[in-house]
Order: structure tokens, then sequence, then C-alpha cells
């Protein structure tokens, strides 16, 4: 007698299934060959099937771990701008070959005619990270305070030099601005 509780056996899914599942998979956003083999996996693929599914999907270019890597890397920078080596840890979660990492590192990121107004450095990134943070406000003279948010900078991934040279940068721009305000209040 059977569990009721269990359902029965079922044969696992044909590479066209297989595919199906993939593409489903894909449908949402970009992926990467880890990411979609880990699903098709879960989705109860043998291995062979799966690698004969990764293979052609990468035949097809829907899956490209470099295309996936620049990819995250504008998406970042567009809506939460993170340090390099957050960047890189992330990738790294996602499965995105050591050997992609480092030819991204070398290279400045690739950008289409929807990545206008996008930062372009390490300390462009941190000064929209640190503008996102302050939301309008002032830096604070307060040192601890300037302290906790270089550490802030330094967990979204940016260096420590590049954290302490964003906020200096700030510091002057909102000293020259208060300078600017004195001026108009005189005259």
């Amino acid at each position: 007698m059977r569990d009721r509780r269990q359902p029965p056996p079922r044969e696992p899914p044909g590479p066209n299934q297989a595919l199906e599942i993939a593409a489903r998979f894909l449908a949402t956003r970009p992926r990467t060959r880890w990411e979609v083999g880990r699903r098709l996996t879960r989705g109860g693929v043998t291995p062979d099937v799966a690698e004969a599914t990764l293979d052609r999907l990468a035949q097809l270019g829907l899956i490209d771990d470099a295309d996936f890597a620049h990819w995250w890397h504008a998406q970042r920078d567009r809506h939460s701008p993170r340090g390099r080596r957050m960047l890189e840890a992330e990738l790294r979660a996602k499965g995105v070959p050591r050997d992609v990492i480092e030819l991204m590192r070398d290279a400045e990121p690739e950008r289409g005619p929807d990545d206008v107004g996008l930062p372009a450095s390490e300390e462009a990134r941190a000064a929209v990270a640190l503008d996102g943070h302050l939301r309008g406000r002032q830096l604070p003279s307060d040192p601890r305070a300037l302290q906790r948010i270089g550490q802030y900078l330094m967990r979204r991934g940016f260096d420590a030099a590049v954290a302490r040279s964003t906020i200096r940068a700030r510091a002057a721009a909102d000293n020259d601005a208060a300078k600017v305000t004195e001026a108009e209040d005189e005259a």
C-alpha cells in the first residue's frame, strides 16, 4: 500500500521539457550558466540532459556569463551602486567563473544607450551611494558620524581610500555651497 502523502514517482524530464524549464527560468532576467544548471537539477533533470540543455542555451546565446556580469554591473550602477569588491562577491555568488570576473575587473564596463548617466568610475559610484545615503542632507561635521559614513561606504564594497576621498569631496562641495548661499544672503 502506497503512502497517500507522497506523490507517485515520475520519470525525469527529457530534453524538450528541460529546455522549457530553462526558458521559463530565463524569462524573468538574464541568468548565469550555474544558476540555470541549479534550476534544472531542482527540476529533476538528469545531469547529462542538463549539460546538453546548457550547451544548447549557450549556442543560442541565451546564457553567457560575461554578458550576465556586464548586465549585473549596469543594474547595480543604475539602482544600488556597489564597490568593486562587493560586485565581484555578488558575481561569485551567482556562479560567474573567476576568469570572467578578472576580465571584467580590468575592463571598463561597456555602456549602451540606456546607460547614459550611470557612474563610470569607482569614485563616481561611491558619490552616488553617499548621496543616496544622505538623501539630500548635508554631510555631518561630527568625526564619529563621518566615521560611520565611511564604514557604510566600505560595507558597500568601496575601498577605504575611495570612501575617504568621496567624503572629502562631498565636504568640500557642501562648504562651497554654504559660501555661495552666504554670499547670496549678503547681496
